[in-house]
């Protein structure tokens, strides 16, 4: 009788829905010398399962088979069509050497999937140039670009969620329906008696504390208490939930009609202020992308107002920003608002600044610059990038259901009569108006966070001091940097490896001119990387824009938004021309009424919370890489964002208003919310 070689086959699977199946799969080990025929792993091989458990199977074979260096499945179909996700499979040969295939990914559709073991390749280091040609090709017929509206950044060629690559799908549809979180969210809070008053106004600020009451937290509580304190309204600017509007002012715009006259009041050094401007104590806040934006006319019964407002910040003394000057138009006769002024004119003037900031963070700040930019690189690698590429081990996690996120918000969101039309003033056309502006202005160096600060003048410390989201980014920033630094270093030897790497370069290349093809010039993102320090930065800006940056703009919603009159969502008033002429009852009726109110605060409740599950900077729990200096790189990794969560909690222990929105452990891995 001949001697037979068993081969130990260990199958894990995941903690997914319908992680198990009905169906059978065959499976087969290719060896570096041959083959084994197909085993049928059948109903009463997955009855074995629970999830995220691990069964096995031998296989013997007469020969051995050498190297394990792939594994087939073969699925068929037995009475109706089923899935199965399965994360991995390790083979253990009949010397007890083990092979690791990565795999998680859904098996499904009666196809064939092949795996490859855990070790990360260079397609020019491969010699298994053909099986990943057929893969990249498979991935593009799934992946088509898409331009969903006119001048957006192209996005996924899918018009509903079930229409995705199951890969990319959440696990549960739940989780994904707008309409469902954000009703869940207004019966929550308690605000279903306000819906039934759609139309109606508040009839004073305090008002507003009725839908308030249920969700106070420490940040909202105080933005509810001291909103309209001038120190509030400037600190926003700095650490809010849009920080990145605050520029420093070395020569005021032309039309900004502000002089030395308005302001020397608010000037507290004894300077003019054209030496304070020279000096670097002025700043100013420029909605100029809002001007000539038709507002939301989608509810005939309502009608909204937007406006392009400058606002002029002053660093006294005390390192404190103020605002010291608000001009609600762009001409140069318009009113500028003061400190000075009567109380209803300077807080309604201020209302409207916030209402212009709310709504270029929502279209901007977040939808553009975190969402739609992660869903291009997004898309981008999954085109282009082999499962073995080590940039798309790298980025696997950081892509994380941000296409699923994205199509449902095309769908419920952001798309027609969908739930931003309900509420904010750049609803309807406005959107597409909006993005297309600041499309102009979207460039590859200005998503990078170094530079973004830079270009902003905002980046010395001893100038403009207690700016946390610019000291909190800039040291996720350099964690992130110096673990894509590690990785890169493990896999490309030299600036030519680099060079030589296909996969990386059309990767860059469908960026730039599929992707990005509405920029002017590209947004002057990368045709093609010459140096691994090149590509360090490159994919640095796609983890830290999906991870760190989406999570500074997007977690603080609810903090800073939920007191309406700190960010109204809309205005149902022209913004005064002169002073003098505003009261109470005039501010109450422009404010959102009782039905818009209640949409934006389930809004921004529902699009705070994190995931279920939620995976945060740097843990990885899908074990991508297999090889040992890369692990090592991941535990230096998380060592590095350790450290900068203590340094984080120990300053906001000294804080009356912590800062948290780029402390790592509360950072998603993802875009995915």
């Amino acid at each position: 009788m001949s001697r037979m070689f068993t081969y130990t086959v260990s199958v894990t699977t995941g903690n997914q829905e319908f992680a198990g199946t009905n169906d059978y799969i065959y499976l087969t080990l290719v060896g570096s010398e041959r083959c084994t025929d197909q085993t049928l792993l059948d109903k009463s091989f997955f009855d074995s399962f629970a999830r995220g458990s691990v069964a096995s199977v031998d296989v013997s074979v007469k020969e051995i088979l050498g190297d394990i260096v792939l594994v087939k499945l073969q699925k068929g179909k037995f009475l109706f069509n089923d899935q199965w996700y399965c994360r991995c499979i390790n083979v253990t040969t009949p010397s007890g050497e083990l092979f690791e295939f990565p795999c998680y990914r859904w098996i499904a559709n009666e196809q064939e999937v092949v795996l490859r073991d855990g070790k990360g390749r260079l397609p020019q280091d491969d010699n298994m140039k053909e099986i990943r040609h057929m893969e990249l090709e498979s991935r593009q017929r799934m992946f088509r670009w898409k331009e969903w509206r006119t001048g957006f950044p192209l996005s996924i060629d899918a018009n509903t969620s079930s229409e995705l690559p199951l890969d990319i799908q959440f696990e549960t549809a739940k989780t994904v329906d707008f309409s469902l979180n954000f009703i869940e969210a207004i019966a929550n809070l308690g605000l279903n008696e306000f819906m039934k008053l759609f139309q109606s106004s508040w009839t004073d600020i305090e008002d507003f504390r009725k839908i308030f009451v249920e969700i106070k937290n420490t940040v909202s509580e105080r933005v509810m208490q001291k909103w309209n304190n001038d120190l509030m309204f400037g600190y926003q600017f700095l650490n809010g939930c849009n920080p990145v509007m605050i520029s420093k002012c070395m020569n005021l715009p032309d039309n900004f009609a502000v002089t030395q006259e308005m302001v020397e009041r608010s000037l507290n050094r004894g300077l003019t202020l054209q030496e304070e401007l020279k000096a670097g104590n002025i700043y100013i806040a420029d909605y100029a992308i809002l001007e000539g934006v038709p507002p939301n006319a989608t509810d005939p019964d309502t009608q909204q107002y937007l406006a392009a407002p400058f606002c002029l910040l002053y660093k006294n003394s005390q390192n404190e920003i103020l605002p010291i000057a608000i001009q609600l138009r762009r001409q140069t006769t318009a009113e500028v608002f003061l400190p000075s002024d009567d109380q209803y004119d300077w807080m309604l003037a201020k209302m409207w600044v916030k209402c212009s900031d709310f709504n270029v963070h929502q279209l901007v700040t977040h939808l553009l610059r975190t969402h739609l930019t992660s869903e291009v690189f997004t898309i981008a690698m999954y085109r282009q990038l082999s499962a073995v590429h080590p940039i798309y081990k790298l980025l696997i996690p950081h892509v994380r259901y941000t296409v699923a996120i994205n199509t449902a918000a095309r769908e419920n969101l952001i798309g027609e009569s969908g739930i931003f039309e309900k509420a904010n003033g750049t609803g309807g056309i406005a959107v597409v108006e909006v993005i297309n502006k600041a499309m102009k202005t979207l460039t590859y160096k200005s998503m990078c966070f170094p530079e973004s600060v830079k270009a902003r003048g905002v980046d010395n410390k001893d100038e403009l001091p207690n700016y946390y989201y610019r000291d909190d980014g800039m040291m996720v920033w350099e964690a992130v940097r110096s673990f894509v630094s590690d990785v890169v270093r493990i896999y490309y030897s030299s600036d030519e490896s680099v060079q030589e790497d296909g996969e990386i370069q059309a990767f860059v290349q469908d960026v730039c001119f599929s992707g990005m093809k509405n920029c002017p010039q590209n947004g002057e993102f990368p045709e093609f990387l010459k140096t691994r320090e090149q590509l360090v930065e490159y994919l640095t800006v796609v983890i830290f824009t999906a991870s760190a940056q989406h999570a500074a703009v997007n977690f603080g919603q609810f903090d800073w938004f939920a007191w309406v009159p700190n960010s109204p969502s809309t205005m149902r008033k022209p913004p005064p021309t002169q002073k003098g002429q505003v009261d109470m009852k005039y501010i109450m009726e422009s404010l959102p009424d009782r039905g818009r109110a209640s949409w934006h605060l389930g809004a921004v409740w529902a699009l705070s919370q994190f995931q279920d599950g939620e995976l945060f900077l740097g843990v990885y729990p899908d074990n991508y890489f297999t090889e040992q200096p890369v692990i090592e790189a991941i535990t230096t990794f998380r060592k590095k964002l350790f450290e900068v969560t203590n340094i984080i909690k120990s300053r906001n222990e000294k804080l009356k208003l912590p800062y948290w929105y780029l402390s790592p452990d509360r950072i998603p891995n993802s875009v995915a919310i």
